[in-house]
Parts: structure tokens; C-alpha cells; sequence
């Protein structure tokens, strides 16, 4: 089993300070101790040196910056770059793991054929508790696992970022994230994404699988962060900004790796555990719990804008297509 495991962190603003110096801490306190504790600043000097002030002596931690273009995938693709461990572990910034989560992570590559393993990625609401009308279907909105996934320990067909560990070696034979998908890919001149893109695990893992036939990606619920969601989160109007991002978002994955992967589980996602949701909600409200129907309507909202979000960024990405090829 491997036991060498680089931890990865991104951050890219000072408003995560806390956050930010909590994940490091959670990640020196496994059980399993990671090899080291990379953190990578993107395009922000002044996070960076204050983060090295901050840091100076604790080891095993690195603060690095960001080589490559501003976003999330560069800067994950920078801690990878500098890793020395076999397997590499990705952890938000605002986030928190629970001791032994690294210990699972390790566990599941004893299987020679595991390229990479996620975990249970559990919502800690800065209001205290869940928004009534706020749909666990949907809890991807705020990097969370969200009803329809496994339990257990499960084959996926890709893990979600903030939670997620990978073979090192992998990088090194089908490249790593995807410059232009994700978090940050069209950040404004202050380092803030414009739209709250993702994606681009999604795409390393089909890519992966489509490169090399056989790979297997697991989630591990025993694999456990904590992640935080601000207020500002809690508010309808990110939640249908979101779902619009990960309508654009998905469009751009089929369009680099094919709909027919691209859109595997999302099929099953829209055809099954929405509908049963929307269920769920309306039958709630017959029993007296009146957020039943808000969350029916969260529910049917969002998909409708995710589905029209992923309408429309097809049809962009075809017309610049177009526009490419008679030029």
C-alpha cells in the first residue's frame, strides 16, 4: 500500500486566511503523516509572502507559487510539479479533513489498478444550519457530496476536486488539469473567478480512463472533510449563478473528452435522482413540511438552468469552431 503522500492545497486570496491556515493544520494532523504540505499560492504576492512568514520552520510544510496560468488547474498542476510523493492529495482551502483522512485515501491504491480516490465532502453552513428550501441533490453547488452519490467504498467514474487523491505517476503519462476548464480559468484582474466554473476533475478522470483502459477512481466515505459554505453561498442567487457555471462547465468537458463520457453519469443524474428528488420534495410538503415544495422547486430550477447552461455553451463552443475553421 502506498504510504507517501504529498498533501495539496490552493489558495489565491486573503479573505480564506483562517480557512486556509486551518486545512494546513487539519493536513499536518493525519494519522497517517503526509510526506509534505504543498501550498500554492495563485498570482497573489502578497498572499504568498505571508503565507512564507506565516509558515517559516513548520514542517513539513512548502508555500510555492503558481508557474503556470492563473486558475485552479494551474495551480494544481504546480503542487504536482513539485511533489515527491507517490500519491498526491488535493484539499480545499476552505476545508477541513477529519484525522484519518489520508489513512483511507492510502488504503485505496493497494489496488494496482485505483488511479485516484475522493471522499466525503460533508457542508459546514456559516448560518448554522441547512437552508430550508436548499436541496441535498444539489449540494455539488458548493463542493460537497450530494444525494445520488455511493456510499461506502465505490467505483466512480471521477472524483470531485476538493476532496480527491491520484497516483502521481499518472500526471506524468496523460498530463495534467486542463488549463481553461475550472475555478479561476476566467478570474479578473484581482485573482476572483468571474463565474464559478468547474470541471476539471471530471475531465482528468475521463481523460485518464479514455488513455488508459482498466483505470479504476473510488470514493471512500470513510475519506471525510469538512467544507465550509458562507452565507453568501446560502443565497439563491449563487446557487443559480453555479448552476449556470456547471451548465458552460459541462459543455466544455464533452467537448474536449466526447458527450458520450462526458455526460455518463450526468444522464443518469438528470434522468433518476433529480426526478426522484423533485418526488421526495412534493411529498415532504403533503406531510406537513412546506420547504418540501421550495426544495422541488430548487430542484427543478436548477437543472432546467444547468441544462440551458450546457444548451448554450455547446453552441459557443461549435460557432467558434466554425469561425476557426473558415478563417
Amino acid at each position: 500500500m502506498p504510504d507517501d503522500v504529498s498533501v495539496i492545497i490552493c489558495g489565491y486570496t486573503e479573505d480564506r486566511w483562517d480557512d486556509l491556515l486551518a486545512a494546513v493544520d487539519s493536513a499536518l494532523k493525519q494519522s497517517l503523516p503526509p510526506l509534505e504540505v504543498l501550498v500554492v499560492v495563485d498570482h497573489n504576492p502578497r498572499l504568498l509572502t505571508r503565507l512564507r512568514a506565516r509558515l517559516v520552520g513548520t514542517e513539513p510544510v512548502q508555500v510555492i507559487a503558481n508557474s503556470h496560468a492563473r486558475g485552479l488547474s494551474g495551480g494544481r498542476n504546480t503542487g504536482v510539479a513539485a511533489a515527491r510523493g507517490g500519491i498526491v492529495a488535493f484539499l480545499d482551502d476552505d476545508a477541513v479533513a477529519e484525522r484519518d483522512w489520508l489513512r483511507w485515501f492510502a488504503d485505496g491504491f493497494a489496488d494496482p489498478e485505483v488511479m485516484g480516490v475522493g471522499g466525503l465532502t460533508l457542508p459546514v453552513w456559516d448560518s448554522g444550519r441547512r437552508p430550508g428550501w436548499y436541496p441535498q441533490e444539489f449540494d455539488w453547488v458548493h463542493g460537497a457530496t450530494y444525494r445520488g452519490m455511493p456510499t461506502g467504498r465505490a467505483r466512480v467514474r471521477n472524483v470531485l476536486g476538493g476532496n480527491a487523491s491520484f497516483r502521481r505517476g499518472v500526471f506524468e503519462s496523460v498530463g495534467g488539469f486542463s488549463a481553461g476548464i475550472g475555478r479561476g480559468a476566467d478570474a479578473g484582474g484581482d485573482g476572483r473567478p468571474v463565474r464559478p466554473l468547474g470541471g476539471e476533475e471530471t475531465e482528468l478522470c475521463i481523460r485518464i480512463h479514455q488513455e488508459r483502459p482498466g483505470s479504476v477512481f473510488l470514493f471512500d466515505d470513510r475519506s471525510v472533510i469538512h467544507h465550509r459554505v458562507p452565507i453568501e453561498r446560502q443565497r439563491f442567487g449563487y446557487f443559480r449563478t453555479r448552476c449556470w457555471a456547471e451548465g458552460l462547465s459541462k459543455a466544455q468537458v464533452a467537448g474536449r473528452v466526447g458527450a458520450g463520457d462526458g455526460l455518463s453519469s450526468e444522464r443518469y443524474y438528470a434522468s433518476r435522482t433529480l426526478p426522484a428528488g423533485i418526488l421526495r420534495g412534493l411529498a415532504e410538503t403533503l406531510r406537513g413540511d412546506v420547504a418540501g415544495l421550495a426544495r422541488a422547486a430548487a430542484i427543478t430550477s436548477g437543472g432546467l438552468i444547468t441544462a440551458v447552461g450546457y444548451v448554450l455553451g455547446s453552441w459557443q463552443l461549435r460557432a467558434n469552431s466554425d469561425r476557426g475553421n473558415h478563417r
